[in-house]
C-alpha cells in the first residue's frame, strides 16, 4: 500500500503518538475495502499504539480514529491517500493528545462552542483545497467533544455524490445540510458556526502606520517590508493566501524550479509572522473614507484606521455571465480543475477559454473525463504553442474556436452549453455534463467605488511608487494595472508599495 520511503517518514510521526489509537473499520468486499484494511493494517504493524477493530459504521467502507476509551469523533470514509494522507497522519497524532498547531484564540473560539455540531466533508483525493478543510474540522473535533467531522472521498461514494447532486469539492455539509463548498481556512470555518470577531475589539484597535488590504503575494511582501521599517503594520483579508491559494503548480517562480501554491504562501504567512503585524483574517473591507487618518470598514461594521493604506486585494475568476452560470455554480459549472475534475470522471465537460489556464485545464481533464470540449472565442486560442501542441495530441479532445458561449443549461445540474459560431451566426448545443470556465481574472476593487481612479477594467491605476490617485493610499498585485499578472511581480509590487507608503509617511 505504501511505498518504502513514505513508510520510514510514517514511522517517525508515529513514534510521536502519545496514547493509543483504536481505528474501528466497517469493510466489505469491494476494492476500496481491500485497500482500506491494507493501509489500516500497515499503520498497526508500524506502532505498538494503534490497534485495529471491526465495526459497522454508518459508511462501508469507513474507519475512526479514537483514544482508547473514548468515542471517536473522526471518521475517514474511503482511503485517505494522495493529498488526504497528512490528514490522516495528523488525525492519528492530535487524536493521541499532541496539541493541533493554532492559534490560542482559535484554540479557546472552538472550546467554546456548546452546541453539537456533526459536520460532513465530501473531498476528491486530487484536490489541493480539501485537506486545509477536512484538517481545521478534525482539529475541531479533536478540541471539543461536541463537535464530529466525516470525510468522504467522492470516488468510493459514488451513489451518495450523485444523489446529493456534489459536482464540487469541498462540499461541507453540518447534519446533513449543505452549508459552503471551496477552500477554507479555520477562521472561516469558524466564522461559519460562530459568532465572528468582535466588532468593537476591531474599533479598539490603536491606529496603524501601514495598512495592508488583502493577503495575497503582494500584501504578504508589503506587510515584511512595512515591518522590517519598524513601523505599525497591519494586514486584514478575507484570506491569507489569495487566489495563489488555489493554485496547483507554480513552475516559473525565480529559484524554486516546482512549487504550489499552498505550500508557497503557507512559506510567505509565516514569514510574516515572524514580524510584529496584527494579522485580522476572514474580515473583507468594503468601504475607504480619509478624515483625520484613513477608515477602512469592515463588512461587520467595524473600522480601522491607518495614516497610508496598501490595497492588495487581487483578482478573482471572471465570470461568463451568460444564463445558468450563477444558477448551476458547484452543480455542473466549476474553476479549479483539479478539485472537481475527478467529480466528472468518464463524462463529456467544456472548458470555456483558450488561453494558458484554459488549455492547462483541458489538458488536466482529458486524464480524467470522457471527453472535453474546449470553447474559445476568438479565431485562435491565445495559449502557449507548447501547451496547444499537447492538447492537440491528446484523442478525446475537441477545439471550437469562434464560439461564443449563450448559455449552460440544466435541470438540476448541468445538461449541457449553448454556443454561437461568430463567423455563421449559427446557435448550437452540446450535451454535456460540467462546464469549467477559465477566462482569466477580475479585480478585487468593486468596493472602492471612485475613492481611487481605476481604468475601464477596473483595475486601479498605479504610479512607479505605488501610489494611487488619493495620496497616502497604494496599491499593489493584480488589482492595479500593472502589465502583467504573475506571483513574482505582485511580490515585487508589494515591496514597492510598501517602499512608497514608508516615503510618503516620511515626507508628511
Amino acid at each position: 500500500m505504501l511505498d518504502q520511503q513514505i513508510k520510514e517518514q510514517l514511522k517517525q510521526y508515529l513514534a510521536l503518538l502519545e496514547s493509543d489509537i483504536v481505528l474501528n473499520v466497517s469493510l466489505a468486499d469491494d476494492k476500496h475495502s481491500i485497500e482500506m484494511k491494507e493501509l489500516v493494517d500497515e499503520l498497526a504493524s508500524m506502532s505498538s499504539m494503534i490497534t485495529v477493530a471491526d465495526k459497522k459504521l454508518n459508511r462501508t467502507p469507513s474507519f475512526t480514529v479514537a483514544k482508547k476509551g473514548e468515542e471517536a469523533r473522526i471518521t475517514f470514509a474511503g482511503v485517505p491517500l494522495g493529498h488526504e494522507f497528512t490528514s490522516l497522519v495528523m488525525a492519528l497524532l492530535q487524536v493521541s493528545g499532541r496539541a493541533p498547531k493554532i492559534d490560542d484564540s482559535q484554540v479557546e473560539q472552538i472550546k467554546g462552542i456548546s452546541k453539537s455540531l456533526n459536520f460532513t466533508t465530501y473531498v476528491s483525493l486530487s484536490c489541493h483545497n480539501c485537506p486545509d478543510v477536512v484538517q481545521a474540522l478534525n482539529i475541531m473535533s479533536v478540541l471539543n467533544p461536541n463537535i464530529t467531522h466525516t470525510m468522504v472521498d467522492g470516488a468510493a461514494f459514488k451513489t451518495e455524490v450523485e444523489a446529493e447532486n456534489i459536482m464540487a469539492v469541498p462540499s461541507v455539509y453540518l447534519d446533513g445540510e449543505f452549508i459552503e463548498s471551496g477552500r477554507m481556512t479555520m477562521d472561516d470555518l469558524l466564522a461559519l458556526v460562530g459568532d465572528g470577531q468582535d466588532p468593537e475589539e476591531i474599533n479598539q484597535k490603536e491606529p496603524f502606520d501601514v495598512l495592508v488590504v488583502g493577503g495575497g503575494p503582494s500584501g504578504g511582501s508589503a506587510a515584511i517590508y512595512a515591518a522590517r521599517k519598524g513601523i505599525r503594520t497591519g494586514l486584514v483579508a478575507d484570506r491569507f493566501g489569495g487566489q495563489v491559494m488555489d493554485t496547483l503548480g507554480i513552475e516559473n517562480f525565480i529559484g524554486m524550479p516546482y512549487t504550489e501554491g499552498p505550500k508557497l504562501m503557507g512559506n510567505v504567512e509565516a514569514h510574516v509572522n515572524e514580524y510584529d503585524v496584527d494579522i485580522m483574517k476572514s474580515l473583507q473591507a468594503t468601504n475607504l473614507t480619509k478624515n483625520e487618518l484613513f477608515e477602512v470598514e469592515l463588512e461587520n461594521g467595524a473600522v480601522l484606521k491607518s495614516k497610508t493604506v496598501i490595497l492588495s486585494t487581487g483578482a478573482r475568476w471572471r465570470n461568463v455571465g451568460v444564463p445558468g452560470e450563477a444558477e448551476f455554480k458547484n452543480k455542473g459549472v466549476a474553476y479549479c480543475p483539479h478539485c472537481d475534475g475527478p467529480l466528472f470522471e468518464g463524462k463529456h465537460v467544456a472548458v470555456i477559454g483558450g488561453g494558458n489556464s484554459g488549455i492547462e485545464a483541458a489538458i488536466d481533464l482529458a486524464g480524467i473525463v470522457q471527453h472535453v470540449t474546449v470553447l474559445e472565442f476568438l479565431p485562435e486560442l491565445k495559449a502557449d504553442k507548447v501547451l496547444q501542441d499537447r492538447l492537440f495530441s491528446l484523442p478525446n479532445v475537441t477545439v471550437i474556436k469562434n464560439a461564443q458561449t449563450t448559455e449552460i443549461t440544466g435541470d438540476e445540474t448541468v445538461n449541457g452549453i449553448t454556443y454561437k459560431d461568430r463567423a455563421t451566426e449559427e446557435e448550437h448545443h452540446v450535451e454535456l455534463a460540467g462546464v469549467f470556465v477559465q477566462i482569466g481574472l477580475v479585480p478585487n476593487t468593486d468596493w472602492l467605488g471612485d475613492t481611487v481612479e481605476r481604468n475601464r477594467m477596473g483595475e486601479i491605476i498605479i504610479d512607479k511608487h505605488g501610489q494611487t490617485s488619493l495620496p497616502g493610499v497604494f496599491a499593489a498585485g493584480d488589482c492595479t494595472d500593472q502589465a502583467y499578472k504573475q506571483i513574482i511581480i505582485s511580490m515585487g509590487s508589494g515591496a514597492t508599495a510598501s517602499l512608497g507608503a514608508f516615503d510618503y509617511m516620511i515626507r508628511n
